[in-house]
């Protein structure tokens, strides 16, 4: 490895989320789990935005009332918390 791709490679930090926006995401979108595919959960957001959607939204209280608790613990979050991390497990930027 060259001197030039060793510096390459230790300056590379990758983008941080935003705790504030995943927490705006969640409280407003959270029925359709947008919140979850910005901090790369994809498993989570396609399970929310599947029940609201498969139910025709009769069922999109319960995917609204999860995605506000989910809002409420991320922005709740502080450095070091289970919430305070997206899918790569980089801390979010406050």
């Amino acid at each position: 490895m060259t001197n030039e791709q060793y510096n390459l490679d230790t300056q590379y930090s990758p983008k941080r989320k935003s705790k504030i926006i995943a927490g705006l995401l969640a409280f407003f979108l959270g029925a359709f789990g947008v919140h979850n595919f910005y901090l790369g959960f994809i498993g989570k957001g396609v399970a929310q935005l599947l029940i609201t959607l498969l139910s025709l939204g009769m069922l999109s209280w319960v995917s609204a009332i999860w995605g506000i608790i989910e809002g409420i613990f991320i922005i709740a979050s502080h450095e070091g918390d289970k919430w305070h991390r997206d899918a790569r497990d980089i801390e979010l930027e406050d």
